[in-house]
């Protein structure tokens, strides 16, 4: 008998259509995706990179009410481990993005640490560990961050631990959750990048549930995942070899995760992001529609 997991509120995003940039030829047309996403039995979407779906806050409302479709998120990158140097451009990006976000209605704003490492040609761009002096720099900044956020839009920010950035492993998440403000600053606990990274979700969930303010739901195949490891593969050619896979093939388990985020006793987005770019463009549905049926049979 599945849990009752009527806390979680599920969800899916450009992401699992393939979709990592604003335009790519590559992409899927941001019309389809949001036929197939509703189509897959979804009614919670994230807006992707800005630019993929309309940026018009009033055309964008009408294509997905007509879709029966509502927005969890907006999604931003940031380097704010660099100082106050990069605040006016960062503010700039954030300022377009939470903009959308909050006339969409939706409540949280996913902000993403800049990679370290080029998820494209695998260049070293800086070294995968922040001095102290960064690390308060990085810290700082992003309650600055979820503060202006707050006062300005309304939306909470919550910051995604991701592979080939600054906040990944264990012991990063945990400093960076140490070193901040729950008042300004919660998780966005991806469980893919989570175990990529060597996470436990379940026990962050359990250990720092008052700093968990989101989900995002993907599994990493074992196997991939330790020649991944082994040969140092940057993320980008990861993907394309499909270390991010289809629930219920991989780590970790789905079930326990959302049943430690149902016992948390709030509300709670679980958005389902399988990275997959990029991917033929009839390979995302059938894959969101079992994946929906999956989580329904955990009880979400």
């Amino acid at each position: 008998m599945a849990a009752t997991l009527d806390r979680i509120r599920v969800g899916s995003a450009p992401d699992s259509w393939g979709v990592w940039f604003p335009d790519d030829p590559q992409q899927v047309p941001w019309e389809r995706f949001l036929d197939e996403v509703a189509e897959a039995g979804y009614s919670w979407i994230e807006l992707g990179p800005y630019g993929y779906l309309p940026t018009d806050p009033a055309r964008l409302t009408d294509e997905v009410a007509r879709r029966n479709l509502k927005v969890s998120a907006g999604t931003v990158f940031t380097g704010l481990h660099r100082g106050p140097s990069v605040w006016e451009s960062t503010w700039e990006h954030v300022s377009q993005v939470a903009a959308l976000t909050q006339a969409m209605g939706a409540g949280h704003l996913v902000v993403i640490p800049s990679f370290w490492r080029d998820d494209k040609t695998a260049e070293i761009l800086e070294p995968p560990e922040l001095t102290a002096g960064q690390w308060a720099h990085l810290t700082k900044g992003m309650e600055r961050l979820g503060h202006e956020v707050k006062e300005t839009y309304g939306l909470d920010i919550v910051v995604h631990p991701h592979a080939d950035t600054h906040i990944d492993t264990e012991d990063h998440v945990e400093r960076f959750l140490d070193s901040t403000d729950g008042e300004l600053v919660n998780l966005c606990l991806d469980t893919g990048h989570y175990a990529y990274c060597g996470g436990d979700s379940v026990r962050l969930i359990e250990t720092y549930g008052e700093r968990i303010g989101y989900l995002h739901l993907k599994q990493v195949d074992p196997e991939i995942l330790a020649a991944v490891v082994r040969d140092e593969v940057p993320f980008g050619p990861a993907v394309q070899r499909g270390v991010m896979c289809e629930p219920p093939g991989g780590v970790p388990e789905l079930e326990p995760v959302l049943v430690a985020a149902q016992k948390l006793g709030v509300e709670l987005f679980a958005i389902v992001e399988q990275d997959m770019y990029p991917c033929e463009p009839d390979r995302p549905l059938p894959i969101a529609v079992r994946t929906r049926q999956f989580l329904r049979s955990c009880g979400a």
